[in-house]
C-alpha cells in the first residue's frame, strides 16, 4: 500500500505589483496553520518517507513549520517542477518516487494540486469527495491510499481519500 499526503502551502502574502511570486511568504496566520498541520499528522501518524516541495517560498516555509512538528525531520527534496504545476507534471513526479517510500508528501500550489486530487480519488466519503473538488483551501491536507505496489503504478482513479482536513475544520473540531 501507498500513502500520498497532499499538502497545498500555507496563506502567503499577497502578490505585489512588479513583485516575484515565488519570492511570497507566509504571512503569520499560515505559519500558525501549517504548525497546527504539522502537529495533525504526528497524531494521526501521517508521517511521511519523503517530501517533495515546490521551490516557491511559500511552499518551503510551509514545509519548515511542518516538520517542525515531528520529532525526526523526513527527508526533503525541493522540485521546482512543482512550482505552478499542472496534475501530469505533478503525477510525473509521484510516479517517479523510489519504491522504499511508503508515505509520500507533496507540497504544492493550487489549482494543480486539487485537480490532481480530483483526478486520483475515486473511493471514500462521497460528501468528503465532493467538499475537495469544491475547495482545497491554503493549508488543506488530503490523505490518499492507493492499493498498489510502487509509486510508477499510481493512476486515475486510483486512490481511496482517507481524510481531508482544513485549518478551519482543525480549529472547529476536536480532533
Amino acid at each position: 500500500m501507498r500513502r500520498l499526503l497532499l499538502l497545498r502551502h500555507a496563506k502567503a502574502e499577497r502578490s505585489q505589483p512588479g513583485g516575484n511570486d515565488r519570492d511570497r511568504v507566509l504571512v503569520e496566520r499560515g505559519r500558525a496553520d501549517a504548525l497546527k498541520l504539522g502537529g495533525y499528522m504526528v497524531r494521526h501518524a501521517f508521517m511521511p518517507d519523503l517530501a517533495v516541495v515546490s521551490t516557491a517560498v511559500r511552499a518551503r516555509q510551509t514545509w519548515e513549520q511542518v516538520a517542525a512538528a515531528f520529532q525526526d525531520s523526513p527527508p526533503v527534496k525541493f522540485e521546482d517542477r512543482l512550482y505552478e504545476a499542472s496534475p501530469q507534471a505533478m503525477l510525473a513526479a509521484i510516479k517517479q518516487t523510489g519504491p522504499q517510500v511508503g508515505t509520500l508528501l507533496l507540497i504544492g500550489h493550487n489549482p494543480g494540486l486539487q485537480e490532481l486530487a480530483a483526478i486520483l480519488i475515486a473511493a471514500g466519503d462521497v460528501d468528503t469527495r465532493q467538499r475537495l473538488k469544491e475547495d482545497f483551501p491554503t493549508s488543506a491536507l488530503a490523505v490518499v491510499n492507493f492499493a498498489l505496489e510502487d509509486w510508477s503504478r499510481v493512476h486515475r482513479g486510483a486512490g481511496r481519500l482517507e481524510h481531508f482536513v482544513t485549518p478551519r475544520w482543525l480549529t472547529a473540531s476536536i480532533d
